[in-house]
Order: C-alpha cells, then sequence, then structure tokens
C-alpha cells in the first residue's frame, strides 16, 4: 500500500512538473507577476541613458536604488532594448523593475516637427488657440534637460530653436512631449559643442542658427551663408535678411507672401535691413544641418549673396559684383 502512494505521489509530481515547464513566459508572469501595487506611468525620452531612465524610476517611486536598476538593466541586455515611451510598471526591486521593463511594451505615438518651424506654426500644429500657450510652456524650465536649463535664454521664441526637428515617438503627441523630447535630442547632438559657451554665446548660435535655416535650401550652403553672416556682424553692416522682416510682420499678425519695399519699412527689432545686429530672437527651428553651420562657419571674404529661381545662391565680395550678380539672375527668370 504504502508503494502504491509513494508511486502515486511520485506520478502526481512528474505530470506537475512537466505541465509547469510546458507554460509559457507569459503563464508565469499571470501567476506570478513582478513588482507590487498599482502600475506608475514612466515616460522614456529619446536618447535617454540607463541612468538617466533608471533615475526618473526612482523618482518615480518604482525602486529604490537607480545604480542597481542602471546594473540590472545592463545585466540583462534591457538598456540596449528600451524604447522610447511611456512604460507602466510596478514597484519592486531593481531586478523586478529591470525585468518587467524587457517585457514591457511602450505606448508611443509619433510626432513630426518640420525645420523652419516657428511658434506660430507650431502652435497651430497642436491645435491651440494661441502661440502664447505654446510661449508659456517653453518658459517651464520642468520640460528641459537639467543640463541644458543653465544655458537657455529667457525668451520663448529662442527656446523654441532648441527643439531638433525629426519624427519622434512619444507618449503622447503634445507639445509638453515635443520640448521634452525635441531638447533632449538637441542636447545629446549638441550639449558637448556648446559646455565652453556662455548662455548668451549659445543665444546668439541659437539665432544664427535659426536665420541660416531660413536663407539656405541647399545643405552644402548653410556653412558659407553662416561665414557671411559672421563677416556683416564684425563690420557693424545691416544684416539684411528678408526673413527677419517676414517674421516681424508674422508677429504683427500679417503673413507675407512676398517681401516689398514697403515692407522693408516696418519699425521692429527684427528688421535687420533697420536694426544692426542679430534679431532679439530666434525665428525660427534651425535643422541639425544650420546648427551645424552655426558652429563652424565657412571662412570667406563674401559680403553679398542672392539666390537663384531654384533656390542656389551666387556670392560676391563688393556690392558691385552683387548688383551684376542680380542683373544676371534677372535675365534668368525672364
Amino acid at each position: 500500500m504504502d508503494k502504491f502512494i509513494d508511486g502515486l505521489l511520485f506520478l502526481i509530481v512528474s505530470i506537475y512538473i512537466v505541465f509547469i515547464s510546458m507554460q509559457s513566459p507569459q503563464w508565469w508572469d499571470e501567476q506570478f507577476p513582478l513588482g507590487r501595487g498599482e502600475p506608475v506611468s514612466v515616460l522614456v525620452l529619446p536618447s535617454q541613458t540607463a541612468r538617466e531612465i533608471a533615475s526618473k524610476f526612482q523618482d518615480a517611486g518604482v525602486v529604490e536604488n537607480s545604480k542597481e536598476l542602471a546594473f540590472w538593466m545592463s545585466r540583462l541586455g534591457i538598456d540596449r532594448k528600451i524604447k522610447t515611451g511611456m512604460y507602466s510598471i510596478r514597484k519592486g526591486s531593481p531586478w523586478e523593475v529591470a525585468r518587467q521593463l524587457g517585457k514591457a511594451t511602450p505606448f508611443q505615438d509619433k510626432m513630426t516637427l518640420i525645420p523652419g518651424s516657428d511658434i506660430f506654426s507650431i502652435a497651430e500644429q497642436f491645435q491651440l488657440t494661441e502661440a502664447k500657450e505654446l510661449a508659456s510652456l517653453l518658459l517651464k524650465d520642468e520640460f528641459f534637460d537639467n543640463s541644458l536649463l543653465s544655458l537657455l535664454p529667457a525668451d520663448a521664441e529662442t527656446r523654441a530653436a532648441f527643439l531638433l526637428p525629426d519624427t519622434y515617438n512619444v507618449a503622447q503627441t503634445s507639445p509638453e512631449a515635443l520640448i521634452q523630447a525635441g531638447t533632449a535630442l538637441w542636447w545629446k547632438k549638441f550639449g558637448d559643442r556648446v559646455k565652453g559657451n556662455s548662455p548668451q554665446e549659445v543665444t546668439d548660435l541659437a539665432i544664427l542658427a535659426s536665420l541660416i535655416e531660413r536663407e539656405a535650401k541647399r545643405d552644402e550652403e548653410r556653412a558659407l551663408i553662416a561665414g557671411v553672416i559672421q563677416n556683416r556682424l564684425k563690420i557693424k553692416m545691416p544684416l539684411q535678411i528678408d526673413a527677419t522682416v517676414v517674421y516681424a510682420w508674422k508677429r504683427e499678425g500679417e503673413v507675407l507672401q512676398r517681401v516689398l519695399y514697403k515692407h522693408l519699412e516696418v519699425e521692429s527689432p527684427y528688421n535687420t535691413y533697420k536694426k544692426l545686429g542679430l534679431p532679439p530672437t530666434a525665428i525660427c527651428v534651425p535643422s541639425k544641418a544650420s546648427w551645424e553651420a552655426a558652429l563652424v562657419p565657412e571662412k570667406t571674404e563674401y559680403l553679398y549673396y542672392v539666390a537663384r529661381k531654384n533656390g542656389e545662391h551666387i556670392f560676391a565680395k563688393t556690392y558691385k559684383d552683387h548688383l551684376a550678380n542680380i542683373r544676371k539672375i534677372r535675365g534668368e527668370k525672364q
């Protein structure tokens, strides 16, 4: 009888072991969930490192030790696989949280920022009533990387220049998400290259990059146009950039399709036909190529350029040559 009972128990245990071994990881997760309590939502942004992500989960109260979480993320290979988006994770040990991150699928949405956008067009993209709504968000430090904050200007229009144009996978389509994702990517691309600059120097770079973005249609000309602008600034020569006049009128509520001589008379600090130096703020969101040109302008003796119909520019060192180029282009357009 005892042998029969022992044999029966052995058979039951064997069947149970086989049953357990055949279950999927999902079954195990359902029976023995990792972590405890209700899930906590944490947003992972583009370009964030494992340490930065771990710190965000510690700040949210999901884990007590961010260093241990970063260790387990690296040990389990999660740091190389984690995606941008909103994660819902339960509180737990660093190992449990890392395991949850490895299994979780973040909520994502796509959002595109186009080079040359300004606070008015971005506000329209998010169906905001006024650009003032976007401006108020751009002035909130909480949406910016801490490393960037000390270099940021106080005006919303130049802060917008630090949103790097790209298509972002975000947790939600909102201006707040765009500010966080866009500035995080900008800092990753250019942060190390501006760390030695003063806040005013970084602001000037942002304004310069925005002018380059509006003036150049071809990437190969951006550094040269940057060089021309720098040359004019050095000798205190008016920049005479039409895009600044267009922006001046836009701030007054009028969108120009074409700049006429009468438009050049507008009284505005943005009118670089009348005011020396850079405009007071950036006039648009510069592309990566425009930032590169602003950081490394091409050394040149040119002081003038004029655009052909195809967007290409002809450059000149003297006003006489510049006038000849204008006549040449007018002949091409006939």
